[in-house]
């Protein structure tokens, strides 16, 4: 367990055709978490009989928006591993292309034991009390959207703030200004949950600072950044930064 403070598991069952068959899976991580996985082991099982290629497209494809989009502390490790088993031992024809039918069920299915892990590693990132998504729209592209969303996720301004329910929105402008992504500070939107904070560069005339102070004292929290520049967009997922982030790393020793 290292650091983990409790073990991470998931399980889906899916109808395949009328034939009943089960995902499941668990991971282990919670610090040195970043894209590229870091410091995180997960095994994922299925008895589906599906093409061994098939499926390792659509793992690919499913982990570029779950693990490879989870941040805790911007750190990454040689260690990381994500590996998918199909014993094949349900009683079903194989699938054996994407245009099956019965693919998208289990493609869906295997997205939500997927991404459950994800933020379960993420809401166990160490010392976090809080969970948060940021999703980024309106960017120039998907690329630059990503690079704005993993700004603010891994902003240590952004999540001490976060950490002390602090309703700061100049750290997340700050954090969009230094993502090397395409800005314009006149078009930019910032949503604290359903909060509108700013609109256009400056402060949204409905925002009241006593609303968004009470939205962050919740534990699971969204802000969403409009770029209003394109149609990219991207969201992950991440935790605040607290002093127990500080004393488990200053004191662990491997």
């Amino acid at each position: 367990m290292t650091t983990d403070t409790f073990p991470k598991g998931a399980a889906a069952r899916v109808d395949l055709g009328g034939v009943e068959v089960t995902i499941t899976g668990f991971a282990k991580g919670s610090g040195m978490i970043a894209p590229d996985m870091a410091t995180m082991l997960v095994f994922l099982f299925t008895d589906a009989a599906i093409d061994r290629d098939l499926l390792q497209w659509m793992v690919s494809g499913i982990n570029a928006r779950s693990f490879n989009c989870i941040t805790v502390d911007g750190d990454t490790s040689t260690s990381d591993t994500l590996l998918m088993a199909a014993t094949g031992q349900a009683a079903m024809a194989p699938i054996r292309a994407a245009d099956d039918p019965r693919a998208p069920a289990f493609r869906a299915a295997l997205e939500g034991v997927m991404l459950d892990l994800a933020h379960q590693v993420v809401r166990d990132g160490e010392g976090a009390s809080k969970f948060v998504e940021v999703a980024v729209t309106g960017a120039a592209n998907d690329d630059d959207a990503r690079k704005v969303a993993l700004s603010i996720a891994n902003s240590p301004l952004v999540k001490t703030a976060i950490a002390g329910e602090d309703p700061n929105w100049g750290r997340v402008v700050m954090a969009v200004g230094k993502s090397g992504a395409q800005a314009d500070r006149d078009r930019l939107a910032i949503r604290f949950g359903p909060i509108a904070v700013a609109e256009r560069g400056a402060v949204s005339p409905s925002y009241r600072e006593a609303d968004g102070a009470a939205y962050m004292k919740g534990q699971d929290l969204v802000i969403g950044v409009d770029l209003g520049l394109g149609r990219g967009a991207a969201t992950v997922w991440t935790c605040d930064l607290t002093h127990g982030y500080v004393s488990i790393n200053a004191d662990y020793r491997s």
